[in-house]
């Protein structure tokens, strides 16, 4: 058992979250990668457990494993923007193809907003006046 966060960096505005975590391996992975049981347990209410079934590298360290099952708070921060921003949960789609479509083009157009703020900040940065949106690509 290892104490420690799950990932300090994809929770960069908070302060890490700390927990308990252990690994407890089991059968059935293909050649040359590992299955395992990864569980963490709150360290201030130990009554709270969550678990992750892992398929990674042999070899692979319980740091490791930890810090890519930290990486789930950063992805569900990104679709929770991509819902409010883009309208990603506002969807009529009544097949695949075209709820692919609909998920391609909502995440697209979140790259490309993010691209256009971090380009105004740059030049709010700068104290460029006039910057034209379209400029964030050059």
């Amino acid at each position: 058992m290892r104490r420690g966060s799950a990932s300090a960096q994809a929770r960069a505005p908070r302060a890490p979250r700390l927990y308990d975590w252990a690994r407890l391996p089991y059968k059935g992975a293909a050649p040359i990668f590992a299955c395992a049981l990864l569980i963490r347990r709150s360290i201030a209410d130990p009554e709270e457990v969550a678990f992750y079934l892992t398929h990674a590298p042999d070899g692979a360290t319980l740091a490791e494993l930890v810090r890519i099952a930290g990486t789930r708070w950063a992805i569900e921060s990104l679709f929770e923007q991509a819902k409010g921003e883009v309208g990603l949960d506002h969807y009529e789609v009544r097949s695949w193809v075209g709820r692919h479509r609909d998920i391609t083009l909502s995440m697209f157009a979140l790259a490309y907003l993010a691209v256009v703020r971090r380009h105004a900040e740059q030049s709010a940065e700068k104290g460029a006046a006039g910057a034209g949106l379209f400029n964030a690509f050059e």
